[in-house]
């Protein structure tokens, strides 16, 4: 490790103010960013902690929608999620109790690590993304791998997500990591139903828009029977060829279905 400054603001104000510094770097769980220092892949002269700040955290549910701030603990996620099941139940499943006690939400639909899990229930429950300048819709904020509609010094303060009348997430995990190989969420509204891949594709999280038009019309497993994904738009990598992954997919949607 290197020296840096280190900041821990109380409001979001405060924050913001404390990224605009040359290099300055938020802060959340720090599950990501801190092993990218120790390699020196990234070297922030500032870190910005934004665990301090309590308008950030907590989970709240109202009206239909439950909201989550972006420092909240994925720990917390899942003990608070009660109103919406499948989210508390992907919360739960990520990496190991030393990283759900640390890693947020913010931080990981911020990141937008190809195989993270969060940002299939972000897309497959068209939920909005809140930041420190404005709101931003699911469909809107993911751009490829590792890429977002975040720009420099926007904070992600929370996330709200419409709950669904049924939704489930099934993940075939790499079992070193605990990420998702393939993560399938599956949410059912009363507009129609939509589905979200994670772990599998080139570009990062993806919808199944074939699949969501099937299940729209029939929402059962023998719904998805004919589909298929193409196996070029799929990661091939030591852990499992294109069209394995395409395969698990389709068997994780199924999954989810049912479990729904």
């Amino acid at each position: 490790m290197y020296n840096f400054d280190f900041v821990k603001p109380a409001s979001v104000g405060e924050a913001v103010e404390a990224l605009k510094s040359e290099d300055a770097q938020p802060l959340g769980g720090g599950q990501t960013l801190l092993p990218t220092m120790k390699q020196r892949l990234a070297m922030p002269t500032s870190l910005v902690s934004l665990s301090g700040i309590a308008e950030m955290q907590g989970v709240t549910s109202a009206g239909g929608t439950l909201t989550v701030g972006g420092a909240t603990t994925h720990a917390a996620v899942a003990a608070g999620a009660g109103d919406y099941p499948a989210l508390a139940a992907l919360a739960g499943g990520i990496g190991d109790p030393a990283v759900r006690n640390r890693g947020t939400i913010g931080g990981s639909v911020a990141n937008n690590d190809p195989a993270a899990c969060y940002p299939s229930a972000v897309l497959a429950s068209g939920a909005t993304v809140v930041t420190s300048a404005r709101e931003i819709a699911a469909d809107d904020y993911f751009d490829g791998m590792f890429g977002t509609a975040l720009e420099e010094g926007e904070i992600i303060t929370a996330v709200r997500f419409p709950i669904p009348q049924a939704a489930s997430y099934q993940k075939f995990e790499q079992p070193a990591s605990r990420f998702a190989l393939c993560g399938v969420f599956v949410a059912k509204y009363a507009g129609g139903v939509r589905v979200a891949v994670t772990g599998a594709g080139n570009d990062g999280v993806f919808r199944w828009s074939e699949a969501e038009e099937a299940l729209s019309a029939n929402f059962s497993p023998a719904a998805i029977e004919g589909l298929s994904l193409p196996a070029d738009d799929m990661i091939t990598d030591m852990h499992g060829t294109g069209a394995y992954r395409a395969h698990i997919a389709k068997v994780l949607t199924k999954r989810a279905v049912e479990a729904c």
